[in-house]
């Protein structure tokens, strides 16, 4: 059975029905009223954000459904956590890459609160940009199943481009740099982080693994300093 045939045949309980008989008539009236005027039309209004407050709460099943099973989720799985069938799932986002990024877009806005939160409060540059690698990290090792859901599974999708973004700014800020060598800077920091947290979740179980905080004031030394200058310092130190 197709998407649009499994949808139709699956209604949505909470979606207005159509109005019969005067009442109907009258809200037809109104509406048009409403047209003509150029004011919105109130039962549309609040459809819209009945959508909007529905969609929210199905990412928000999302992330658990994934969280729970992994990146490999299925819709299916999805819907049965969400409490609804796989077609209403379709309904609201047209495919998974289109339910990956409503995920995804969900936790760049979580991430830029917390980085956003972070920088403001940091004392000094560097404590902003430990900050900053700090709040990566937890989301990784908090959830990999959604990091790996947001950035792996869907090539393409925005989420990567969306921190960089938000690292840069602030260190565009706080540096007086140039905004071409700001997102410059931004995309190698936020590579390096990327590259390192995912090291570190594949081998946080080993005996001598680091801890978060440890991995944390490594990179933020390495991206602060440069790796190949803080590295050989420490070696030429007595």
């Amino acid at each position: 059975m197709s998407h649009a045939t499994e949808e139709a045949a699956t209604a949505d309980a909470t979606e207005p029905a159509t109005s019969t008989g005067a009442a109907g008539a009258g809200e037809r009236v109104d509406r048009a009223v409403a047209a003509v005027h150029g004011a919105p039309d109130g039962r549309s209004t609040r459809w819209d954000d009945h959508r909007a407050a529905r969609r929210v709460e199905l990412v928000h099943a999302a992330r658990r459904a994934v969280h729970k099973v992994g990146p490999e989720v299925s819709m299916d799985e999805i819907a049965t956590h969400a409490g609804t069938s796989k077609s209403i799932v379709y309904r609201y986002f047209v495919d998974k890459p289109g339910l990956q990024q409503a995920v995804g877009e969900a936790v760049v806005a979580q991430m830029r609160e917390a980085l956003t939160s972070a920088a403001r409060t940091a004392s000094t540059p560097r404590d902003a940009l430990r900050s900053m690698v700090a709040v990566y990290l937890e989301m990784i090792e908090h959830s990999p199943n959604v990091y790996y859901f947001v950035t792996r599974t869907a090539p393409g999708l925005p989420f990567l481009d969306s921190v960089i973004e938000i690292v840069a700014l602030p260190f565009a800020q706080e540096m007086d740099a140039d905004p071409v060598d700001a997102a410059a800077w931004g995309a190698g920091a936020v590579g390096f982080i990327r590259g390192t947290g995912e090291w570190w979740m594949s081998a946080r179980d080993a005996p001598d693994a680091l801890s978060r905080d440890e991995v944390t004031d490594r990179v933020t030394a390495w991206l602060w300093g440069g790796p190949v200058g803080v590295l050989a310092r420490g070696r030429r130190a007595p």
